[in-house]
């Protein structure tokens, strides 16, 4: 099973996307909102050295923005 986290914020209108898409994909996803979690926030910046969202992580490889190629690249 694909471990997915989604970084995002609350306004995000890219992160709402990126989730409408994975969710009409079906494939589950933990969702990390960096404006409202310190540890999150910290934990996104450790690993994608910014804080612009989203960021999707899928099974350790990091897609900055929203872009359905790349999240269906790491999909398959």
């Amino acid at each position: 099973m694909r471990r997915v986290i989604i970084y995002s914020t609350s306004h995000c209108p890219y992160c709402q996307l990126a989730k409408e898409f994975l969710t009409k994909k079906g494939v589950a996803f933990e969702e990390k909102n960096v404006e409202t979690d310190l540890n999150s926030r910290n934990e996104l910046i450790q690993k994608s050295g910014q804080l612009a969202v989203p960021v999707i992580e899928i099974d350790g490889k990091l897609i900055i923005g929203f872009s359905a190629d790349e999240i269906e690249k790491a999909l398959d």
